[in-house]
């Protein structure tokens, strides 16, 4: 009995991961973002509101019996798969109840699309790129915090009496100082008012700017771009040695038919 429903679950587990079943699952991702889309206009859900309502409950229950299914397949080992644990939480925020105070988490169905993610491969080695990413980034990111720091306490005390609404606290210049480093209306919306106040205040701003936007970010976007190439580079190498042992194994296969033809 027990090797009976190991088999089950194991040609379960292999039919979940095969081409069909993977593709209808995102065809139905795709549609149920389409659906929540069209449920922002009120134009429309006063027209198909139901039909909408009916899809999205649809799509969710195809997801749930897909996670329950593929939960039984592979048993406690399902938690094991970061990817598992991320499509566990989506579903799960899904089938949040509804009420006033779960109102935020139903509008977060939306996170359903990201499912997407766990089916192309290579979006998933993007994502795992970035991931691996993260910890390098983090000395970059306090670099960037204390530099913050440092521009908002220098920015306060020199500009908070006359521009106390861009500079009047740390919190006030600490998002001016971000607004600036983003280049978003820097220029006309904040510097070169307060340069009418304090000709020479572009002596600070100028290098803040260089040193923020231009020289820390492009780190933090360099580690980005290394990690995502060294994520790559992996897969490239999995598939060569998946290629290589495919070939040595019909090498291998080949010479045993030689010898037998030669006995």
């Amino acid at each position: 009995m027990n090797i009976k429903i190991s088999n089950f679950r194991s040609n379960l587990f292999e039919w979940l991961n095969t081409a069909k079943v993977r593709y209808s699952i995102l065809a139905i991702i795709l549609l149920n973002a389409v659906t929540l889309g069209m449920e922002t206009s009120p134009i429309i859900m006063e027209k198909y509101g139901k039909i909408l309502s009916l899809v999205d409950n649809v799509c969710l229950t195809i997801f749930v019996i897909e996670l329950i299914l593929k939960l039984f397949a592979v048993g406690l080992r399902f938690f094991k798969d970061p990817w598992n644990l991320f499509d566990f939480f989506v579903i799960s925020i899904s089938l949040a109840p509804i009420s006033e105070g779960f109102s935020v988490l139903r509008a977060l169905r939306i996170l359903r699309v990201l499912r997407a993610l766990s089916f192309a491969p290579r979006l998933r080695r993007t994502i795992e790129g970035f991931v691996s990413a993260l910890p390098g980034m983090s000395s970059v990111i306090i670099l960037m915090a204390i530099i913050f720091y440092i521009g908002a306490v220098i920015a306060t005390k020199l500009f908070a009496s006359e521009f106390p609404i861009w500079f009047g606290s740390i919190g006030k210049s600490l998002y001016s100082l971000f607004q600036i480093m983003t280049l978003e209306s820097w220029s006309m919306g904040i510097v070169r008012p307060v340069m009418e106040v304090y000709p020479y205040a572009w002596m600070f701003f100028v290098p803040f700017i260089l040193i923020t936007s231009f020289a820390v970010v492009n780190v933090l976007v360099g580690l980005i771009v290394n990690s995502m190439h060294d994520a790559h580079s992996e897969e490239a190498t999995e598939a060569t040695d998946a290629y290589r042992d495919d070939v040595i194994n019909q090498l291998k296969e080949i010479s045993k038919r030689l010898d037998k033809l030669e006995r």
